[in-house]
């Protein structure tokens, strides 16, 4: 398991993602760097893990197919519906999602965004599905490195069936010499945030 995720992991928590991640931040802009901060927000990314990709990727870590034919049957064959003014909807087919309030549930989610990470330049920080990117941004030339893992990003998303919701994710410009440069995520501008509330804290 990567080691920047903190969620649903042993020894690990909503503290220890905030003080590594933040504690590289501050030693940043200690010694004089401005630094950037992208909060990438994923819609509803529990209920869209898609089913037949996750059950490709725990083949190609190695799962035994008897375990892997375990876990599709415990997803398979799952319906659920709608109850709204009085009257219930039709039962669809549930073809995404990990079982929430199950034990499988969160580690079938770290295992499919496990290698989100790879190949991005910049730091990178998660907590099951929040996830935050930093890096030094001193010349134009640091700048086009964020941009580069964004651009990653929008690749691993679709080919995965992982939507972010954009209009969600944030830039912080952290340093009195910090350029504030643009960034886009999927074409988009990301906005520019002062205060960000994560895992519980004001930042």
């Amino acid at each position: 398991m990567s080691s920047n995720q903190h969620g649903f992991m042993k020894d690990r928590s909503c503290q220890t993602n905030l003080i590594a991640f933040y504690d590289v931040v501050s030693k940043k802009l200690d010694s004089g760097d401005a630094v950037d901060i992208i909060y990438l927000d994923f819609a509803k990314a529990f209920d869209t893990v898609p089913h037949k990709p996750l059950l490709s990727k725990l083949r190609s870590i190695g799962l035994s197919e008897v375990v892997c034919t375990w876990i599709e049957n415990w997803l398979q064959d799952r319906v659920q519906r709608g109850f709204v003014n009085g009257t219930f909807s039709t039962w669809n087919k549930v073809l995404s999602g990990v079982p929430q309030g199950s034990v499988l549930g969160p580690l079938l989610f770290n295992l499919f965004i496990n290698d989100l990470g790879e190949g991005i330049m910049s730091n990178v920080s998660v907590f099951a599905d929040d996830t935050k990117l930093c890096r030094p941004v001193n010349s134009i030339q640091d700048v086009t490195s964020p941009q580069q893992d964004l651009d990653q990003l929008a690749i691993w998303s679709p080919k995965w069936q992982m939507r972010f919701n954009v209009d969600k994710c944030k830039v912080m410009h952290l340093g009195c010499k910090n350029m504030q440069a643009p960034y886009t995520l999927n074409g988009t501008a990301l906005g520019k945030s002062i205060m960000e509330k994560e895992l519980g804290v004001l930042v």
